[in-house]
């Protein structure tokens, strides 16, 4: 790809960040060029976003239905999995495994509950209640 030939299609990540490209010069040399986005890469993103969030959506109903602790609700809204969580929190994986069902959630102590709260950037509180606030 020639160096003007580089998309530029401006994406949601376009306006925080740039993507390097190896392109081509004038000369035929390889040189390196920074683009705003890519319509094909763009869809791919969209698309990986809107699974995000419908896993985000049915974790929220499963913990509404008692089904699961809103732990699972922040692990998906912070897309995390057992390991990442453990490695915050200090938990062993099947600690949390068993913290992911309501009756156990129910009765963590506050210091567990805080280390939970600090693992997903909230406070008890609103582990508690699937309240997020970004900044």
């Amino acid at each position: 790809m020639k160096k003007d030939e580089i998309p530029q299609d401006l994406s949601a990540l376009g306006k925080i960040t740039k993507e390097v490209c190896y392109a081509t010069d004038n000369s035929g040399k390889y040189t390196t060029e920074l683009s705003t986005g890519w319509d094909v890469k763009i869809d791919a993103l969209d698309l990986a976003w809107s699974d995000i969030e419908k896993r985000i959506a049915a974790a929220k109903q499963k913990v509404l239905n008692k089904e699961a602790s809103p732990i699972y609700f922040f692990m998906e809204y912070r897309l995390m999995d057992l390991s990442i969580l453990a490695d915050y929190t200090g938990f062993w994986q099947w600690q949390i495994k068993r913290h992911l069902k309501p009756e156990v959630f129910s009765q963590l102590s506050d210091k567990k509950l805080q280390k939970y709260a600090e693992a997903f950037n909230t406070t008890t509180e609103d582990l508690k209640n699937m309240t997020v606030h970004e900044d």
